[in-house]
């Protein structure tokens, strides 16, 4: 009998293993198809088939899954990673197999597109416009009424997002944006939009189900790089009914209810307003935590729905998980890092993980790729989670090293410069 297989359409950092592990609990055989298996660290370690293919070709991933088919039972295919979330669906339903619609996942992905959804469907959304040109943006940024923030239309993990606080930053991220530094997965277009200020939400969603919602805080302005995530959010019993009601209307709107959907909501001065639809699973540690919390595996639960077994949302505790991610205060090269053994021998400490080693070069970007680690932690509360965590990130210390300035590079090749050792938190 032929080997039941899960295809993974690429994958990421933080998840990429689980659904790995989870695969295999389910009896499945794991494969990656990647444009570069060599970006994944886990595939060694996992001992993983990684095959190479372009995977932004549908023609080319049709060819190699029907290859595939001659050695394999293929159970299902997936992938955590937006960028190709939409070809999936178009696999899945080229061979008939339980899959995202990949039209409604277009038209989400295209924050634009989904704007326009949510706002003819009454859904509460910031103010927005749509620019191609330095023109369009410094116009559109005129009428929504400074701060604003500037992101692609097409994107992720707040790559290229900015929060533009008068004229002259609206300049310079347009130019940032248009001007080659920026890599885009479509035609540049940039999404000017209100700066909706208020506490950050996030919700959890399987199907039509709202698995619960986290919270998180996010780094300084003008970037949105998380530093804390919690879940449940603490919330009262109609913040939630709020939130959840919320949810369900965008999923109507933008035709999605087929697998993890998590949506991004800030509580404003004006009430509760959608920041993004992503029509996905949600990245980093969000589906650990909500393991933690909850006991609701969403990898695994996803992985059945991918292979026509059928879901259990069922909660099997309750309890409060946060995540605190490190992130570097200063660009320059990665001396030491340590205490993370330490950090994980805490009571109620349930992952501990540095994404880096020393020597690294630090190259701060403004998105998720700035973090270089991540804490979490589990208790029966929020009081005694926070507690704990902040016991196991204070163990954590590292030291970064400045790069020179650019006129001092020759010299120092020549005169050895002192060492500027920089603590990583303090």
């Amino acid at each position: 009998m032929a080997k039941r297989a899960l295809i993974l359409v690429e994958g990421t950092r933080a998840n990429g293993p689980r659904f790995v592990r989870a695969a295999r609990r389910l009896g499945l055989h794991p494969i990656t198809l990647s444009a570069d298996p060599t970006r994944y660290d886990y595939h060694a370690p996992e001992n993983i088939e990684a095959i190479r293919v372009d995977t932004d070709n549908l023609d080319a991933l049709i060819h190699e899954c029907s290859r595939l088919r001659a050695d394999y039972d293929i159970a299902g295919i997936t992938s955590p990673w937006e960028p190709v979330y939409a070809t999936v669906g178009k696999l899945c339903r080229y061979f008939n197999l339980p899959g995202p619609n990949p039209e409604s996942i277009e038209r989400c992905c295209d924050k634009f597109t989904q704007r326009q959804l949510l706002a003819e469907a009454g859904v509460p959304i910031p103010a927005y416009r749509l620019a191609e040109n330095a023109r369009e943006v410094e116009s559109a940024a005129a009428e929504i009424g400074l701060p604003v923030i500037l992101k692609p239309a097409v994107g992720t993990g707040s790559s290229g997002v900015r929060l533009c606080r008068d004229a002259d930053e609206v300049a310079e991220h347009t130019t940032y944006l248009l001007g080659g530094k920026h890599i885009w997965r479509s035609s540049p277009r940039i999404l000017v939009e209100e700066f909706a200020q208020g506490p950050y939400y996030c919700a959890e969603i399987m199907g039509n189900e709202v698995i619960g919602i986290g919270a998180a805080e996010f780094g300084p302005l003008p970037h949105f790089v998380g530093r804390e995530t919690i879940f449940p959010a603490p919330l009262t019993d109609d913040e939630h009914e709020r939130i959840a009601d919320v949810s369900l209307s965008c999923l109507q709107a933008l035709r999605l209810g087929w697998g993890p959907t998590c949506i991004e909501f800030r509580w404003t001065k004006r009430g509760l307003v959608v920041i993004e639809v992503n029509p996905r699973l949600a990245g980093g540690t969000n589906p650990r935590r909500v393991q933690l919390a909850y006991g609701i595996d969403l990898i695994t639960e996803h992985i059945k729905l991918v292979i026509s077994d059928k879901c259990d949302l069922r909660r099997r505790h309750s309890q409060t998980a946060i995540a605190r991610l490190l992130v570097p205060d200063r660009d320059g090269i990665l001396d030491w890092i340590g205490g993370d053994n330490r950090a994980a021998a805490i009571s109620g400490v349930a992952e501990v993980k540095l994404y880096v080693e020393p020597k690294t070069p630090i190259v701060r970007k403004g998105d998720y790729r700035d973090c270089i680690g991540h804490v979490i932690a589990v208790s029966p509360s929020f009081a005694q989670t926070k507690a704990i965590l902040q016991h196991a990130v204070d163990l954590i210390d590292w030291s970064i090293t400045p790069f020179p300035p650019p006129d001092e590079e020759c010299s120092a090749a020549f005169t050895p410069a002192p060492a500027q050792v920089a603590p990583g938190k303090r």
